[in-house]
């Protein structure tokens, strides 16, 4: 997204022109550890795997029919000194992850460019220059897209629009979006050379990466029949969500608000534990936020916080709203009869963790269904229907504005006759 990406993959820049959705509810960084195998010694009593919830399997005849052919192959094959049996391994747990994926869009293997711009959307924060930027062709050069807000491409001059020509005398034209993200991340230098084209006009800047944190939560207040109604957008579920929405959730009760509406149009999900950690400060801890089921138990996630918010809340959705959006809408409703204004969600019930392998690559596999705090899945369901249905106008879509936007309007309406009701 940052630094690497194309323009289908934007999504902080503008949620309605999205569209390429990043649908997962957690990512949990968990490196595998595979206990008893030794290739070349391998005796079959052995246990093969422990997972972090201490159970073991013993090998199956199927994996032991694979092992010995794995030995047999790189025990027999005529030239050894070619063989990699780090690279032979990774391909076979890609074709592994490839064959669940024909029944699972959710588990998949992910080279290191991909995980990079993966993990920039997830983690909030990442060490770069603050741009984002496109190819049209593959041999283009690179264009700057946008530029975020107190970023070192803003105080360096760079401007949206601007072309890059080369880094560190190097033509961009020879990298992908990707492979020119991973350039700023992986070097041991923080300062850079940039050449680029501003119309007719070349410069030459220099700029240092640095840190660079993503804002997820916005927030602010908006009068209606003379009510104070406080409205927070969430964009995504990243490691550093929580401390944002928390900061601005406690802006608006400042200002002494009448009402809340959280708006997760386009929010396709994020971490698991973020939501959690948000969900909390609206309910007390005998309250359930939601359930994790494997084939074998189900468990309950109680919430952790204090009390019950007492303020009405109104969620806005549309059919981009997927999985950790619709746990906490899920949790509102089903604690608080928090009420859903919009279009139906998408409908993801399902979590996934991410493996690290030795060769920096990754890959994510389902592991989980969670289910709502009354036992409802949304696969089944295919979604969670509004409350009140709303779409937006075309003349929305002409002129952005709050006072187009009938998704929003109608949740007013709608926290307003709460209101009046309690």
């Amino acid at each position: 997204m940052f630094e690497g990406d194309t323009l289908e993959s934007i999504k902080l820049t503008n949620r309605f022109k999205f569209t390429e959705v990043l649908i997962i509810v957690a990512i949990t960084s968990i490196f595998s550890v595979f206990a008893g195998i030794t290739y070349g010694r391998l005796k079959y009593s052995t246990v093969v795997y422990k997972n972090s919830e201490s159970e073991k399997y013993e090998m199956s005849d199927d994996l032991k029919y694979f092992v010995e052919n794995y030995l047999y192959i790189i025990n027999n094959y005529y030239d050894k000194s070619s063989i990699d049996e780090g690279e032979l391994l990774d391909g076979a747990i890609k074709v592994i992850i490839s064959k669940l994926g024909l029944n699972d869009d959710y588990s998949v293997y992910m080279g290191e460019g991909e995980y990079n711009n993966f993990n920039i959307n997830l983690e909030g924060n990442y060490e770069g220059f603050g741009i984002i930027s496109a190819k049209e062709k593959e041999d283009d050069y690179i264009t700057i897209v946008s530029i975020l807000e107190n970023s070192p491409a803003e105080k360096s001059g760079i401007k949206a629009g601007d072309v890059i020509l080369a880094i560190d005398g190097k033509d961009v034209r020879k990298f992908t979006t990707q492979e020119f993200s991973l350039y700023i991340k992986n070097s041991a230098e923080k300062n850079f050379a940039l050449k680029i084209k501003r119309g007719k006009e070349t410069k030459n800047i220099n700029i240092k990466k640095d840190s660079i944190d993503i804002k997820s939560v916005t927030s602010k207040v908006i009068e209606k029949n003379n009510k104070k109604i406080g409205y927070i957008y969430i964009s995504i579920f990243a490691n550093n969500t929580y401390t944002q929405f928390k900061e601005e959730l406690e802006k608006l009760e400042k200002e002494k608000i009448e009402g809340l509406i959280i708006d997760l149009r386009d929010n396709s999900g994020g971490h698991l534990t973020t939501v959690t950690k948000i969900i909390s400060l609206f309910l007390n801890k005998d309250k359930t936020i939601y359930k994790l089921k494997t084939d074998k138990k189900t468990t309950k996630t109680k919430s952790t916080g204090k009390k019950d918010y007492e303020l009405p809340i109104v969620f806005i959705s549309n059919g981009q709203t997927a999985s950790a959006s619709e746990v906490m809408i899920y949790a509102l409703k089903d604690n608080l009869n928090a009420k859903l204004v919009g279009e139906k969600t998408f409908g993801k019930g399902t979590v996934q963790e991410m493996i690290g392998l030795k060769n920096g690559n990754q890959y994510k596999i389902t592991t989980k269904k969670w289910l709502s705090p009354n036992g409802k899945w949304v696969n089944d369901t295919k979604g969670i229907e509004p409350d009140f249905e709303s779409k937006l106008s075309d003349k929305y879509l002409k002129d952005p504005k709050d006072e187009n936007d009938d998704q929003l309007q109608a949740a007013l309406s709608v926290i307003i006759k709460e209101r009046k009701s309690k």
